[in-house]
């Protein structure tokens, strides 16, 4: 069997394991938000107030960036010194606040009963869910998801209740931005577009009474604040959020996106001061200065016929998370006049998009087109070679796609990515020189951080 299938970066970093569908945004880590928490106040207004110059967070003695503690930050006991040298592997146990597994359980011998097996299986996963790091568990809402002046936050649901927060904006259908949203969700009213009010819909099962989806490019008033969405050119639905306040302060919020020239000429940022911007830097590196979407839809549909000519019965199978990445099977099918299969939770969701051109050249049957879109993870060989079995009769190979950002090699191929480029972030930030540049992305890091502020103070100064 021929694969075609180029394996992620060394920096990628995998927010779910294998079994949960989709991973959903490029690289952007849940973690990102474990940041210098621990002084709300004090960090946050010094950080607002820095601009594009972080020297003032700078202490003279290490000259780095202030770190917060990680343990504080998490809600657990601080480790002395005297301490943190006995500390073993298995005290983290202790540190989660859970049992620590005795020999005979750790050690069972195969004889042992299944139901004991199962019993002791479910306890810990009971206790791992109540644990202070589980993703479920409600935490301080970080400064960087508040937005200063307004009673908002933008992609914070998975910290429940937040004080203060009248409106919970969100950006985009990603698992990422929407975790903590469940049918359950009562904190209070939900802003995002209107593609996304119907995933959280059939999706998510949120009340609909707390969703209120808005029209891209239509103004609205929000508790006094004039707020607008602008097409983010990321997955279906999502959208740059711009915040005008009434004292005159302009935010823009990128939530993911992928910067292109189009956004330059839109009203509100043409010639117009944005004073701060939350800026999606999941490639805020220079290495990572990858083709434009059109090119990398060219490539593809030209790799596919070549492929095709040389081996007439190939299935062609592209990767896609739950939402994102039509635009790479949807070029592929006008190319060649096929049609598209998916499964039908994929069906449902492409269709609860309203597009023609997706809805018309879906099909049901595997067996009647030779694409095929899969999760994600499934695009390794052993699980290829399983979905090709189905189709043995009809096919004798695999060319599959992984239209990620992360495969970006100038000798590997060409990515396929629906956030900014390193490039495209110079070019976005040098169009709208905002007084301040809050990344949301690869922060949790302080060297990170110092790199992406080195790169925001030179871009500006040209």
């Amino acid at each position: 069997m021929d694969v075609s299938d180029e394996d992620d970066d060394e920096g990628f970093v995998s927010r779910f394991n294998d079994d949960v569908e989709d991973e959903e945004a490029e690289g952007f880590s849940f973690y990102d938000d474990v940041v210098e928490e621990e002084e709300e106040e004090g960090f946050a207004s010094d950080f607002y107030k820095a601009g594009s110059d972080w020297s003032c967070l700078v202490t003279p003695e290490t000259k780095k960036m202030k770190q917060a503690d990680l343990l504080q930050i998490w809600g657990l006991q601080k480790i002395s010194p005297v301490t943190k040298k006995k500390t073993k592997q298995t005290d983290l146990f202790q540190i989660w606040g859970l049992q620590k597994p005795s020999p005979s359980t750790s050690t069972s011998p195969a004889s042992s009963s299944s139901s004991s097996a199962r019993k002791t299986t479910t306890s810990l996963r009971k206790r791992l869910r109540n644990s202070p790091l589980t993703n479920d568990t409600p935490r301080q809402c970080p400064f960087y998801k508040k937005l200063p002046g307004t009673p908002f936050t933008v992609d914070a649901f998975r910290y429940g209740c937040v004080q203060g927060c009248s409106a919970y904006f969100l950006t985009h259908f990603h698992a990422d931005h929407y975790m903590g949203l469940t049918k359950a969700w009562s904190h209070g009213p939900i802003y995002c577009s209107s593609l996304t009010s119907r995933l959280l819909r059939l999706s998510l099962s949120v009340n609909p009474s707390f969703i209120h989806p808005l029209e891209l490019d239509v103004e609205y008033t929000i508790n006094g604040i004039k707020v607008t969405l602008i097409e983010a050119n990321h997955c279906p639905g999502a959208a740059l959020i711009h915040f005008r306040l009434l004292d005159g302060t302009c935010y823009l919020h990128t939530g993911d996106f992928r910067a292109c020239k189009q956004m330059q000429t839109h009203p509100l940022l043409f010639n117009q001061r944005v004073h701060v911007l939350y800026l999606d830097t999941t490639y805020c590196n220079p290495r990572y200065k990858f083709p434009s979407k059109e090119d990398v839809l060219s490539y593809v549909v030209r790799i596919t016929k070549e492929f095709l000519r040389k081996q007439p019965r190939t299935l062609i199978v592209v990767g896609s998370y739950s939402i994102g990445k039509e635009c790479v099977y949807l070029a592929i099918a006008k190319a060649l006049g096929i049609k598209i299969f998916a499964n039908a939770s994929r069906r449902r969701i492409l269709q609860s998009f309203g597009w023609d051109d997706i809805s018309k050249n879906l099909c049901t049957d595997g067996k009647a087109t030779c694409l095929h879109v899969l999760p994600m993870s499934s695009l390794r060989v052993e699980r290829l070679e399983e979905h090709l079995k189905a189709y043995r009769e009809q096919y004798g190979a695999v060319l599959a796609f992984r239209p990620t950002g992360w495969t970006y090699s100038e000798k590997i191929g060409v990515p396929y990515s629906e956030h900014s480029s390193f490039t495209e972030l110079r070019e976005f930030v040098q169009f709208l020189r905002p007084d301040k540049i809050i990344p949301t992305v690869n922060i949790s890091n302080a060297g990170s951080r110092e790199k992406m502020q080195s790169c925001f103070r030179e871009w500006l100064r040209r």
